[in-house]
């Protein structure tokens, strides 16, 4: 596998779901086709655009422009950055903004911003008036590769991580990689977390290439484009397949049980981004599945020494304030695991590793093994 030598015309992703299917436009610069796609896709639309203080400073206006040179009427809406949106308070602002700002049944609301603003914006759409179609134009790393694609939308509650929410498919997916290049290089490597992800669950192919080119990724170059459209393909792929998790899409949530819990325990603060999260939880599903025999421990400490390599966090040493109350505590973990949305009859279910490549869902896991094992990781030395 290779990436191109030199940044191509856009790239489309399909995501074939029938009379819902849509198209994920992936480029350097396609942010300013965005009035010219919406105008095509519904004429006579209005819009509005949700997106947050930070983005706004920099993609607000241009893409406003893209609308206005498309004759696409829009208004604004700006949150605060970050999880303290996603929350009762965030929805309702926003959903009253958009009832406010006259958004009809047949208009679209646009999620200009990263994964919180996707999420907030589109789980808004889905209950305004019963549902409004969204755009999604996400304008960091990990909501390109992830959170932007599948319709999955929603809200923290304060006991966990999105315990509220909808599928709401967007109609369209602008994803410009040059916007990229304004975030802080804590935020993009958060978002590779991601994009190591489908490496690590389902394509070893892909992840050896990852080993080899993430340098270029991280500098803007060709392999950044491939790395994502690859991310989108995988994604996209079983989402089809699988629409409401009901089986193969819970996959994708390789890390996500630990890494959600550890989100909680930081109370969803920037002290632990979403994707230094996953970083942390992929590296302990895989030293989890060494510890069953599923892998050997070889397998685990590549996925680890990779997302060392690209600057993430991997142990729950790395988290500022590790030794807070809840964060240093088993029980206190596992009490936070246990909201997770895929607990059945309060029997944890995991996505493990049986090799670097291919990861299966692991239901029915008993608590027992998983405290010890949290136990033996917290009391390692800092």
């Amino acid at each position: 596998m290779t990436a191109p030598l030199k940044h191509s015309d856009p790239v489309n992703v399909d995501v074939a779901l029938g009379d819902r299917a849509y198209d994920i436009v992936i480029g350097r610069g396609v942010l300013s086709s965005l009035g010219e796609r919406v105008a095509a896709l519904r004429p006579g639309v209005r819009t509005a655009i949700v997106t947050d203080r930070t983005v706004a400073k920099h993609w607000l206006e241009p893409a406003e422009a893209s609308l206005a040179a498309s004759g696409v009427p829009t208004s604004r809406i700006v949150v605060e950055e970050g999880e303290i949106s996603k929350t009762y308070a965030g929805l309702e602002k926003v959903s009253e903004a958009l009832i406010a700002a006259k958004i009809e049944r047949n208009d679209l609301v646009i999620a200009l911003g990263g994964g919180v603003v996707g999420d907030l914006a589109g789980f808004a759409a889905a209950i305004l008036r019963r549902g409004v179609d969204f755009v999604q134009v996400p304008t960091s790393l990990l909501a390109q590769v992830d959170s932007s694609v599948g319709g999955k939308t929603g809200i923290n509650s304060p006991q966990g991580k999105n315990l509220l929410g909808a599928f709401h498919q967007p109609v369209l997916v602008i994803a410009d990689t040059a916007v990229l290049d304004t975030l802080s290089p804590r935020q993009f490597r958060a978002g590779y977390a991601e994009v190591a992800k489908y490496g690590v669950l389902g394509d070893e192919a892909f992840f050896t290439w990852l080993e080899k080119n993430h340098s270029d990724i991280f500098s803007g170059g060709a392999a950044r484009e491939h790395a994502i459209a690859t991310s989108c393909r995988a994604k996209a792929g079983v989402v089809t397949r699988d629409e409401r998790e009901t089986g193969e899409r819970a996959l994708l949530n390789l890390g996500h049980t630990f890494g959600h819990a550890l989100e909680a325990a930081t109370g969803f603060s920037d002290r632990l981004f979403h994707g230094e999260g996953v970083s942390i939880g992929m590296t302990l599903a895989a030293q989890f599945s060494a510890k069953l025999g599923m892998i050997g421990e070889a397998d685990a400490v590549r996925v680890e020494r990779h997302l060392i390599e690209a600057g993430l966090p991997t142990r729950l040493q790395d988290i500022a304030g590790f030794a807070q109350e809840g964060l240093a505590d088993a029980d206190a973990l596992m009490a936070l695991m246990a909201q997770d949305k895929k607990v059945k009859r309060g029997k944890l279910t995991f996505i493990l590793l049986e090799a670097v490549g291919r990861a299966v869902i692991a239901k029915d896991v008993e608590p027992a093994p998983v405290r010890d094992f949290l136990k033996e990781k917290l009391a390692q030395k800092v």
